[in-house]
């Protein structure tokens, strides 16, 4: 699983970018939000990706960062959200604004994506209210959801061991306390993992 690309922006289009690395550009999917953060083409960028596999494709997905691409995760869950229904709601609801309705059930702001019809807000909405309950709001809880450099790479190493966001934040956070900012990443997965399960 490839799980994210760092290297040069290519170009951008409507709905993907081509992220070049070590000379091989990588066709990348991606929502407004993150398009809009990506820098100017020539320059470095650090995009996490999600590869999506089917019977007859493979398609790489990228998001502006870690919270981004859980949500994806979360969404693409849910019995009638595909790849693209999952995009338009990241491309209209920042992973903050999405975790809020969800909590508050409010099916009205998830409606507010393309294609998404009101029955399709009202059970994203009820089948991740559950999953999402621990994931803190507002701008001091995105800081913590999605710690920067090795801690993001953590978090998502976490994720892939199939811990809950809320949950692989939290051990996270609380490793890069004890161990301080300059942790490396072998270093904050291991006592993660160790707090994650006490």
């Amino acid at each position: 699983m490839i799980a994210h690309l760092k290297g040069v922006v290519a170009s951008t289009g409507i709905d993907h970018a081509v992220i070049e690395v070590a000379g091989v550009g990588y066709l990348v999917g991606a929502s407004a939000r993150t398009l809009a953060a990506l820098p100017g083409a020539g320059e470095a960028c650090l995009v996490h990706t999600e590869l999506l596999v089917g019977e007859d494709f493979l398609r790489l997905v990228g998001f502006a960062n870690a919270a981004e691409r859980d949500w994806f995760r979360l969404l693409t869950g849910v019995q009638g959200v595909g790849a693209r229904v999952a995009l338009a709601i990241l491309s209209a609801l920042e992973p903050a604004d999405l975790s809020r309705a969800v909590m508050a059930q409010d099916k009205a702001t998830v409606a507010r994506a393309n294609g998404v019809g009101p029955k399709l807000a009202e059970r994203i909405v009820r089948e991740l209210k559950d999953k999402v309950g621990g994931v803190a709001l507002g701008p001091a809880a995105a800081a913590q959801v999605v710690p920067a450099g090795a801690g993001a790479d953590a978090v998502s190493a976490l994720l892939n061991l199939g811990f809950r966001p809320a949950e692989a934040s939290a051990a996270v956070a609380a490793a890069e306390e004890e161990l301080g900012a300059s942790a490396g990443l072998d270093a904050l997965v291991r006592l993660a993992l160790r707090k994650a399960a006490r």
